[in-house]
């Protein structure tokens, strides 16, 4: 079963966008592993808690990072 962990920075996506991420990765697999992958894609969307991301010693919130 293929399998996807992404975290992304707490309220920066909206429900539509979440769906459309989830819907790409699982398109990503079944292109790479064929359509049978496709109903056993595991795709999981964790949202970390704002002030929780760090990049280069800058502290990403979701003010900085915007809203898609």
């Amino acid at each position: 079963m293929p399998y996807a962990n992404l975290k992304v920075p707490a309220g920066t996506l909206t429900d539509a966008s979440k769906k459309k991420l989830q819907d790409a990765v699982t398109d990503a697999f079944a292109e790479v592993y064929g359509e049978r992958a496709r109903p056993n894609t595991l795709v999981i969307l964790e949202e970390v808690a704002d002030g929780g991301w760090s990049f280069g010693g800058t502290i990403l919130t979701a003010e900085i990072l915007g809203r898609s």
